[in-house]
């Protein structure tokens, strides 16, 4: 089968490797779609000390099995797996709190992922698929929509609140914006780009441009701030959003996009303002399976920037970095 093999630090190769071989637990799954991330592009510089090599990359997908040795799928069930392998048996496991699971692979990462034409998934890590939502969508669903789902509800969001969403118009934030929105939130979303603001309207109670966008959310919200911020950029916008923030508000802290930049927090405004920093990371599979009720009702469409062959992985990558894409990047093996 044909896979996108990362063989050391920075340097893969699209080649041919054995269909995967299964142990009891597991499945083999025929991929339909797989999702570029932006820790594809991290962990292909060496920013995750885990990586163990040669390793197939990726870690969003979604596909049908074709064999199992887990009683609990079938061949023809569509699938989607979490971004990480949990044992089933660990304390947080039993405790359906598998993405802290104490001895979890990573696929992608020190398990073989999803930038393949076949991969194997250990039984604890799948979900099925509603047939209501369509597979661009369940793609990504555990890294990005169940992931946003996760830290609001972590965050205590309630209809009615108010919500900004920063990079609003990457893989992560066109599609927190909606998930956002679909559980009754005012959505306050923020792109530098104003070329993009046009096609974020559709999705967003309101667009902000400004690069200090604290001031435009408290003019939005009378002079109060927002109650919540999804964080999907980092450092380049966390002090706006802290900002942007009433008393009592929360940041969810999802992305980074400059990982060597480091943020001086300061403790006093924090304490004074009496808000909370939420990081967030993975999702449960509760989480996945809540999320897919919210998605079989259609309120979140599924925004593909592009979608590439796995022979034209590189192509995918330049594409990935180019800053004029709105959505998310997909593989079809």
């Amino acid at each position: 089968m044909r896979a996108v093999v990362v063989y050391e630090k920075g340097k893969y190769e699209v080649r041919d490797i054995p269909t995967p071989r299964l142990n009891d637990g597991d499945v083999l799954i025929k991929i339909s779609y797989a999702a570029l991330c932006y820790r594809d592009l991290l962990q292909l510089v060496g920013y995750y000390p885990r990586m163990k090599y040669p390793v197939v990359l990726g870690h969003e997908a979604v596909g049908v099995v074709v064999e199992s040795r887990d009683p609990r799928f079938k061949p023809g069930d569509r699938v989607v797996p979490l971004l990480h392998e949990p044992d089933g048996v660990c304390e947080f496991c039993v405790r359906g709190l598998d993405s802290y699971c104490v001895n979890a692979h990573s696929y992608g990462e020190d398990v073989d992922g999803f930038f393949a034409e076949y991969a194997r998934v250990s039984g604890n890590a799948l979900v099925k698929v509603p047939s209501g939502v369509p597979d661009e969508l369940a793609a990504f669903t555990p890294c990005v929509v169940a992931m946003v789902y996760k830290g609001l509800r972590r965050a205590g969001l309630v209809s009615g609140e108010t919500v900004v969403v920063t990079g609003a118009s990457g893989g992560v934030g066109i599609h927190a914006v909606q998930l956002a929105r679909a559980l009754g939130a005012r959505v306050i979303a923020v792109t530098r780009s104003p070329e993009k603001a046009g096609f974020i309207r559709q999705f967003a109670d309101e667009v902000v441009t400004e690069s200090k966008f604290s001031k435009a959310v408290k003019d939005l919200t009378n002079g109060v701030g927002a109650d919540i911020v999804i964080e999907a950029v980092g450092t380049p916008t966390l002090e706006e959003s802290l900002r942007s923030l009433r008393s009592g508000g929360r940041v969810v802290v999802i992305g980074n996009v400059n990982p060597d930049e480091t943020y001086q927090l300061r403790l006093g405004y924090i304490i004074l303002k009496d808000v909370m920093l939420i990081g967030n990371v993975r999702s449960n599979r509760s989480d996945v399976a809540e999320t897919f009720r919210i998605l079989s009702r259609g309120l979140v469409k599924p925004v593909i920037a592009a979608t590439y062959s796995l022979d034209r992985f590189g192509d995918a990558l330049e594409f990935m970095r180019n800053s004029s894409r709105i959505g998310k990047v997909l593989i079809k093996p």
